[in-house]
Formats: C-alpha cells, sequence, structure tokens
C-alpha cells in the first residue's frame, strides 16, 4: 500500500492521538457488543435494542450542540481529557453493575444515557481537536480517513473478540477490559507535546454562539446539504445495524460469537473502505465518490436482508458497509475542509445531530417496523431507501462543485486555539 496513504501519521501528536484511541476503541467495540448481546438476551425484544441504542446516541445528539459550543469556547484538548476520564468511569460502573447484579437491563441503559451526555462533548472536542493534531493542513481529509480506518479496524477485531469473551469469560470481561482500555487514550493525550493555549475573546454567551453556528449552516448551501442528507441517511437506512442480534439469533440460529462475526464483517467492509477513502488522491471529486459509494450501500443492504446462506450473507453485509462508510468519513471531511475555523466545532455538533439524533430515532423506528413486516424485510427497504438518497446525490452532483481535498492557505492557522498542557 503506498506510503502516501498513511501520510498524516508524520505528525507527531496525530499519531500518539491514532495509537491511544486505536487501543481505546478495541474496548469500546466489546463494550458495544456486550450491551447489545445482553439486552436481547435478557428482553428477547427488538423494540430494546432499539431503546439501548437510543438511550446512548438521543442524549449524545442532544447535548452535541452545546458540545459544539463548548469545543468552541474551551480548550478542545482539556474537554477531550475530561470526556475520556468520565467514560472510563462509566465503564467501571457498568463492569460493577453486571458483575453484582443479574437482571441489569434498566441499569444498563441508565448508565447508556450517562455515556451519551458524556459523548455530547466528546465527539465534538475530538473531531475539531483532529484539525489541531496535524501539522500540514493538506493532509487533514488524509488523517480524518485513517480515523476512520481505526474505529472500522476496531469494529472488525472488537465484536469477534467480545462474542468469544461472553461465551467464555462473560459479559462482565468485555466491561471490564473496555474500562482498561481508556488508560491508552489518556496516557497518549498526556503525552503530547501541546503549544500553550491561547483564549479567544467570546462576547456573546454560549446560547448566542448556538444561534450564529445555526445561522451560518443556515446561509453556507454546501454545508446545509451535507448535513440534511447526512440526516436523512442516519434516519432511515444506518440503523439496519440494530437488527444484527436478530439476524444471529433468531434467522441464522447463531449465539453470541456469531453476532460478533456479523458485526466484524460490518467492521471489515467499513475499514477497506476507509481505507480507499485515505489512499484517494488530492483534488478527488468526494460528492462523486460519496454518491457512487451510497449506491453500494443500498446494493449490499438489498443482497444481504433475504440471502440465506450464511457466508454469501456476510459478504453481501461487507459489501454494504463499504459503501456504508463514505456517509460518515466523506460528509466529516467536508464540512471540516469547508467550515471557517472559528465555527468548526458548532458545525461538526451539526453533523454530530444529525447522525446520532437520528440514528437512534431510526433504530426505534426499525424496530417497531420490523416487529410488522418481519426483520429481512425492514431491512430490504432500507436498501431500497438507500439506493433512492444515492440517486439524489448524483442528482445534485452538477449543482456541486468537484471539492478538492486539500484545504485553504489560511486553514493551516489555528485561530488561537492551539492545544494547551
Amino acid at each position: 500500500m503506498k506510503l502516501n496513504t498513511f501520510r498524516a501519521l508524520r505528525s507527531r501528536n496525530f499519531r500518539l492521538y491514532f495509537t491511544g484511541q486505536a487501543l481505546s476503541l478495541l474496548g469500546t467495540w466489546m463494550q458495544k457488543t456486550a450491551v447489545s448481546w445482553v439486552i436481547y438476551a435478557q428482553t428477547n425484544s427488538k423494540f430494546m435494542l432499539g431503546l439501548s441504542v437510543f438511550a446512548t446516541m438521543f442524549p449524545s445528539a442532544a447535548f452535541s450542540l452545546v458540545g459544539g459550543g463548548v469545543a468552541d469556547r474551551y480548550n478542545r484538548y482539556r474537554v477531550l481529557l475530561l470526556t475520556q476520564v468520565l467514560s472510563m468511569v462509566q465503564a467501571a460502573l457498568l463492569t460493577l453493575l453486571v458483575f453484582f447484579k443479574a437482571d441489569a437491563v434498566w441499569g444498563i441503559l441508565g448508565l447508556s444515557v450517562v455515556l451519551g451526555i458524556i459523548n455530547g462533548f466528546d465527539v465534538p472536542a475530538r473531531q475539531s481537536l483532529v484539525h489541531e493534531l496535524v501539522k500540514d493542513k493538506q493532509d487533514l481529509p488524509n488523517a480524518l480517513a485513517l480515523n476512520s480506518s481505526m474505529v472500522n479496524l476496531s469494529k472488525l477485531i472488537g465484536p469477534a473478540v467480545a462474542g468469544l469473551a461472553i461465551e467464555t469469560l462473560g459479559a462482565t470481561a468485555c466491561f471490564g477490559l473496555n474500562t482498561l482500555s481508556f488508560v491508552a487514550v489518556i496516557g497518549s493525550l498526556l503525552a503530547m507535546q501541546r503549544p500553550a493555549y491561547v483564549a479567544q475573546p467570546h462576547p456573546k454567551n454560549i446560547l448566542g454562539e448556538l444561534k450564529e453556528g445555526f445561522a451560518y449552516v443556515r446561509a453556507t448551501p454546501s454545508i446545509r446539504y451535507i448535513i440534511m442528507m447526512l440526516a436523512l441517511v442516519s434516519l432511515l437506512v444506518l440503523p439496519f445495524t440494530t437488527l444484527m442480534p436478530v439476524y444471529a439469533k433468531d434467522i441464522f440460529h447463531g449465539t453470541a460469537a456469531t453476532f460478533g462475526l456479523i458485526d466484524s464483517c460490518i467492521g471489515l467492509g467499513a475499514f477497506v473502505g476507509a481505507l480507499y477513502l485515505a489512499s484517494r488522491p488530492p483534488g478527488a471529486n468526494l460528492h462523486r465518490i460519496l454518491a457512487t459509494n451510497t449506491l453500494i450501500f443500498g446494493v449490499g443492504l438489498v443482497l444481504f436482508s433475504h440471502t440465506p446462506w450464511y457466508p454469501l450473507a456476510l459478504a453481501f453485509l461487507a459489501v454494504g458497509a463499504f459503501g456504508m462508510m463514505s456517509q460518515i468519513t466523506i460528509s466529516n471531511t467536508l464540512l471540516q475542509t469547508t467550515a471557517a475555523p472559528a465555527m468548526r466545532g458548532r458545525v461538526i455538533s451539526f453533523y454530530v445531530l444529525a447522525y446520532t439524533g437520528m440514528v437512534p430515532l431510526g433504530s426505534l423506528l426499525v424496530g417497531v417496523v420490523a416487529q410488522h413486516i418481519g426483520v429481512q424485510n425492514a431491512v430490504l427497504a432500507q436498501g431500497v431507501l438507500a439506493l433512492g438518497l444515492g440517486a439524489l446525490h448524483w442528482r445534485s452532483l452538477h449543482q456541486q462543485p468537484a471539492v478538492r481535498t486539500e484545504l485553504p492557505a489560511q486553514a493551516n492557522s489555528t485561530q488561537g486555539l492551539a492545544l494547551s498542557s
């Protein structure tokens, strides 16, 4: 593979961040897998599966706008460090809860809400901080794609390890290992070499700055379009993952290891998709890639939905996940390279809202729909909807300029938002 694919790792701070996050995310995906399996095993309810996703993601969406304002207003590095410590505490409490209480469904949901609130501040700070960790701002799109590769490699490995751990050691082991994994990311943050933070004046209160951010998004058609399309795919298509425990347990008559393998195939497809995006040369038309991959996403889900042979179904699922990756990564890249530096945190908060706000609502929706028309028909419908959204992307191509993946020269300034010690 070309060295060009990993060019963002030349920046020491980003390299530290990348390594720490890679280790921590293994634990995160183990915890996610264990939560879904425990909830479905104890309730046998598709609605409760949707509710478990909703419990984490909706609070994250509800607090993301405030989190975006905080990321623009305060030291993003310190905000991220605090959210990582709090996430570690949440994982430790979850470990103790599951260890001491056999039937802990509502406790798990309650702690999921806590994690969602933390994520509402964590994600805008973390996403906007990546810009500051990369020395050469021309490498930012590559850094974002590598970040997605890391997330999806973790999703590839984490669920498979979680499935084996649940069967051999129990779900508590997954939660405990996630707690320990935060040591890696907190250590990497503390090891960074950071110039002094230069505070910027903020004459408006945080509510005024949120209104300013909303007005900016509304007045910028390219940003508004990206956020609206991400919101649609997040509501209508991305929640297909909520139904994967049902496929594992009821359709393929498997165990927790089966569910882990299904999740890992999603991670494999998304990982390959992220590496593909990282290898795109500067100047690639990201809108065209997004349109093409949305169609691939839809085709993969349509083929997966009713395929009875397990190995072939996994292959189709990986194809769909390859296309799915663009929805999140390209949207993030386009927003980061388009938004004004002073607005980046707030723009990212709308990106988070479009994703984490719509996916939990979609998870509840797909859970209800699956109860009425069946799980396989529900996933088939989501694939058809993805094809429709891909067609809308293609229709808009003649209206969208070919977005280059370099940043303008002035974006190399951190605008007073450098990291501090």
